[in-house]
């Protein structure tokens, strides 16, 4: 059950990455010096959310702020909207149910459109369901990643370009539609914590001359030890348990409450109930990071040049939820809501005489529904405020029950 790599394996993994280029390299040792300066200045080390956050998010040199590819068969990792439009166009039915049953329509908003092909096809299908949204807006902090979308849009679906407004925070009060949020949640920074001698110690950056170390230390993170005690409680853990906790999701999804009106939100990524999240054998956390189709447990390899990554604990999203002023209304499995939602009829009703279409569309469903792809990893969790109409893609299985 422990998605993190072998030790073993982990050098593996690391001996086979790729060398950066050096222009690559050279960014990279910009956003070091930036770090090192920041931990110089913070007393000698960093609380590790505060690392992920500058590889991450680093205005000009973090991961997703800068201009490096990172999305699709060129970058570092393929999302399921890359993987096949079915994706798209099953999600399309469910913002199709939901626009018609507000008055008079409404909107959907995108927050981390990655590279545009989402929005793309997803209003490619609903146009085709005479059921687009009045505006379709997009929430994305990265200025690189914003004109890639403008592009993606521009050559796929140039006739709506028109609808689509980017936004660099939430929407006003007032917002009705849908909210997607698509592998959102797994890139916000997290706190590493491990347990020891029944006490909870937080994991911190500190530089050791040319390099960087991970260390555990006493939390000074306000409010941890006490996070990390509330949700371990009634589990099963041994002494020197690791793993991660999520203390932003909460305050993202109070922000978005602000936001919204009426309408739904679904977020999908993949993670955990917070049973499975903390089981045992999972004992070294879900902390992972991709650099070019490479995984490994290294976050301190390549400094803005590689994703760093954490499962979701799907339990603590939708406690957040339910204290933002949410009602959750339904978690289900990727490969339940996309059949629930239409998978089936989509791939039937294509051509069986263009076989390669058909044969892609097949390939397309393999990756997106089997247990050993994304099919069973990956959740939807729906959300919903001033909304009492059931939704389309919990309608299959409903796995409530397990939160």
């Amino acid at each position: 059950m422990n998605e993190r790599i072998s030790p073993r394996a982990a050098d593996a993994a690391l001996s086979r990455l790729p060398e950066p280029d050096p222009d690559a390299r050279a960014h990279s040792l910009k956003l070091v010096e930036l770090i090192r300066q920041e931990i110089a200045q913070a007393g000698g080390r960093l609380p590790f959310d505060h690392y992920m956050e500058r590889v991450l998010y680093a205005p000009g040199l973090g991961y997703y702020a800068a201009g490096a590819r990172k999305f699709g068969q060129a970058g570092d990792f393929v999302t399921a909207p890359e993987l096949s439009p079915l994706f798209a166009r099953c999600l399309a039915r469910q913002c199709s149910e939901v626009l018609a049953g507000l008055e008079p329509g409404g909107d959907i908003l995108e927050v981390g459109a990655g590279s545009g092909i989402l929005a793309a096809d997803l209003l490619q299908e609903l146009e085709r369901l005479d059921s687009l949204p009045g505006r379709y807006l997009i929430l994305d902090l990265s200025p690189e990643l914003q004109q890639r979308q403008r592009r993606t849009l521009s050559q796929r679906v140039p006739h709506l370009l028109p609808r689509v407004t980017w936004l660099s925070a939430f929407p006003g009060e007032g917002f009705r539609g849908v909210v997607l949020a698509n592998e959102l949640l797994d890139a916000m920074p997290v706190h590493r914590f491990r347990v020891s001698d029944g006490d909870i110690q937080e994991q911190f950056v500190e530089a050791r001359g040319e390099r960087f170390e991970l260390t555990w230390r006493e939390p000074e993170t306000p409010g941890l030890a006490q996070a990390v005690k509330r949700v371990l409680s009634g589990l099963e853990v041994e002494d020197g348990f690791e793993s991660e906790i999520n203390l932003r999701a909460g305050p993202w999804l109070a922000s978005l409450a602000v936001s919204l009106q009426q309408g739904v939100v679904l977020l999908i990524d993949y993670g955990h109930s917070r049973a499975e999240y903390y089981h045992p054998a999972r004992n070294r956390g879900t902390l992972m990071c991709h650099y070019r189709h490479r995984a490994h447990p290294d976050p301190l390899v390549y400094p803005g040049l590689q994703d760093i990554t954490a499962h979701v604990e799907f339990t603590a999203v939708a406690e957040a939820a339910q204290g933002a002023g949410f009602q959750v209304a339904g978690y289900t499995t990727q490969a339940y809501f996309l059949m629930a939602s239409g998978l089936d009829r989509l791939v039937a009703a294509s051509d069986p005489d263009d076989v390669a279409g058909h044969m892609a569309l097949v390939e397309g469903v393999k990756r997106l529904t089997l247990p050993t792809e994304m099919g069973e990893r990956f959740k939807v969790l729906g959300l919903i405020r001033d909304w009492s109409a059931p939704l389309l893609g919990f309608a299959m299985r409903d796995l409530r029950e397990r939160l």
